[in-house]
């Protein structure tokens, strides 16, 4: 299969994007290969038809689950083989899956970062026909990388399993310098970057300092025509905005991670098929959403950084027709990123204090832990140790960073059953226990292929359709399982926190100081630059490509300091003609005499003016001489 064909025959487009088949090329040469694409780009394209042509399995690996699991379901729903393997799967469910990769068709296997540290993970890779790995949002990376996960750093040696195989690095956005770490981190034999611009010529950029956000926002609301996304900083406040859009008819819903994936699917699906004009979102809602449709992203307070405003007012006019990103913003949101800057950074002390809590917290001893996974309610723990959640948060976060544990996003998994008997001993059990055989009849009727692989049900329609109660189901299931009859896995939707070390005594915890500075000094910087951006008076799209090391960029004329920019010129060459008038309506006057005569504007101005009244014939030009008519 060509690599056209491919695209025809699973995708049904006939020609490619821009780059994309030069990328495709560069991998099917067996090129380390980085790609910088921006947001709708088409990254995912870039590896999977490459692997699809080759023979063998191509190992995806992605710091978001909830992105994962849609790649997944977009591969199966097409016919093809695809799985991942993720946080929250029991060692069962990893044994089988990872035989499906070695044995079976099985063309994708997605991973999260953490799932490296693996042993089992790494052992049975060693027995795959590995043809491509892809690095998807390779900037987690960099240490100067906006969103720099730490267990990514275990990428390099992972590549040893398969010297021979290339590596795709991509992401949607990257300074030069994160280019570069990308590259030395992910041990690239030779530099091979494909980058488009990251000019959005459609996208009209906006920043509107506002003391009444809301009225702008209903504003916004009202008079774009389409759907659009509205980001927010805290759940609470994504809730309160969409029930304000609502109260003023616009049709919104919430969205967040602390949502269990049924309520996600549901909200995503209704906005996705504009039921809803808008979505209001914390930062979790976007990756992986393909509506080419969306018409504006207004971000209703500051993102954490330049990058991370660039790839989510991205989500924006994919279909290249005109689109709006809006940035509102106060003086005070000032004051609040500062602050906010201040509780990223716990001091040394506060990070160990913060691990030993959460070795009580699982109730862990000393020397215990090494490889055990936990569901990870981070409200709870917070509570309970009486700490703030963004301090725990990047306390975690310097803990990973030295190996000590890492922690995943929610897992999003459905719940999940096997049988692990026979047929001829389950049918052994039924008649043994006869309490159990209508509700194992009942589970047998619904679901299939529960004797081979895990699959996933749903308690609540095996208790409908058994008749009893959704806690009666749940206690039949686990009985099930306590006999050895199933293997049972129960929907999780919590973090995950995963002991890469068994659990140290607090004093003898080591947090690298050198980087503990470089990352404060990172951060600050792009604090510095998201404020300049939000505050300066410059061409947006100017200020976004510079900061993206793009070579003399130009103005774009559509954003709000252009179209500000344009309509005070338009003034001044209006104020400009009616001086021009008064001064001949008497008298004749040479060219330099009344462009000397002038007041207002730039030399350009001033000629604009006056050739605007010749072609309009309110003046004439009589040798060197203008006069009125």
């Amino acid at each position: 299969m060509t690599t056209y064909e491919a695209l025809k025959k699973y995708w049904g487009f006939d020609n490619f994007r821009p780059l994309q088949l030069e990328i495709i090329q560069s991998v099917l040469d067996k090129k380390d290969t980085l790609a910088l694409l921006p947001t709708g780009g088409g990254k995912s394209l870039c590896f999977q038809i490459p692997a699809l042509v080759i023979e063998g399995i191509c190992i995806v690996i992605s710091p978001l689950i909830a992105l994962m699991k849609d790649q997944v379901e977009n591969l199966n729903n097409k016919g093809i083989e695809a799985i991942s393997i993720t946080s929250g799967m029991t060692k069962r469910e990893i044994d089988i899956a990872l035989d499906n990769c070695i044995y079976g068709k099985i063309k994708f296997l997605y991973l999260s970062p953490e799932r490296l540290f693996s042993e089992l993970v790494t052992e049975r890779i060693k027995y795959m026909k590995v043809n491509l790995l892809a690095v998807d949002e390779a900037h987690c990376i960099s240490q100067w990388g906006y969103d720099f996960r730490p267990p990514y750093l275990r990428i390099a040696s992972f590549r040893e399993l398969h010297p021979q195989v290339p590596v795709l690095a991509l992401t949607a956005s990257a300074t030069h310098i994160v280019q570069d770490d990308i590259i030395s981190k992910l041990n690239f034999k030779t530099k091979n970057i494909f980058r488009k611009s990251f000019e959005r010529k459609n996208l009209s950029y906006s920043v509107l300092n506002q003391d009444n956000k809301l009225k702008k926002l209903l504003d916004v609301c009202h008079n774009v025509k389409g759907t659009g996304i509205v980001y927010a900083s805290t759940r609470k406040q994504t809730f309160e905005l969409s029930t304000y859009l609502n109260q003023h008819n616009i049709l919104a819903d919430y969205y967040h991670a602390g949502l269990d994936s049924q309520q996600r699917n549901q909200k995503q699906n209704l906005w996705k098929n504009n039921k809803i004009k808008v979505i209001v979102a914390t930062n979790a809602f976007g990756m992986g959403i393909d509506k080419p449709d969306v018409r504006f992203v207004l971000h209703y307070t500051l993102p954490e950084s330049l990058e991370a405003y660039y790839q989510e007012a991205g989500r924006a006019g994919r279909d290249e027709k005109k689109a709006y990103a809006v940035m509102l913003y106060h003086p005070s949101d000032r004051l609040d990123f500062e602050r906010k800057y201040i509780q990223s950074f716990p001091s040394i002390s506060e990070i160990k204090k913060i691990y030993h809590h959460l070795g009580n917290y699982f109730q862990l001893a000393i020397g215990a832990g090494e490889g055990l996974s936990f569901e990870f309610n981070i409200a709870d723990f917070c509570n309970k140790f009486k700490t703030e959640v963004l301090k725990t948060i990047n306390a975690i976060k310097f803990l990973e960073r030295d190996e000590y544990i890492a922690l995943s996003e929610n897992a999003l998994l459905p719940s999940r059953l096997q049988f692990i008997v026979n047929g001829e001993d389950l049918y052994r059990f039924q008649v043994e226990n006869q309490k159990y055989d209508g509700f194992i009849k009942n589970i047998l009727r619904a679901y299939g292929g529960a004797f081979d692989n895990f699959i996933a049900i749903k308690e609540n329609d095996i208790a409908k359709r058994y008749g009893i109660s959704r806690d009666q189901t749940i206690k039949l299931l686990y009985q099930l399982n306590n006999f050895g009859i199933i293997e049972y896995a129960p929907q999780s939707h919590q973090p995950q926190l995963y002991y890469i070390k068994p659990r140290w005594a607090t004093d003898n915890v080591v947090i690298d100081k050198n980087y503990y500075t470089y990352r404060k000094t990172t951060y600050y910087k792009k604090m510095q630059a998201i404020l300049a951006y939000a505050e300066n008076e410059v061409c947006r799209n100017v200020e976004i490509l510079s900061y993206f090391d793009e070579c003399n960029p130009k103005k774009c004329g559509i954003c709000d300091v252009c179209l500000r920019l344009k309509k005070d010129k338009e003034s001044i060459v209006k104020q400009l003609q009616n001086q021009i008038l008064v001064f001949l309506k008497s008298d004749a006057m040479e060219l330099t005499q009344l462009l000397t005569s002038l007041t207002l504007g730039t030399s350009d101005d001033k000629i604009n003016a006056l050739r605007n009244l010749l072609d309009a014939g309110f003046i004439k030009k009589n040798k060197d001489e203008y006069s009125g008519i």
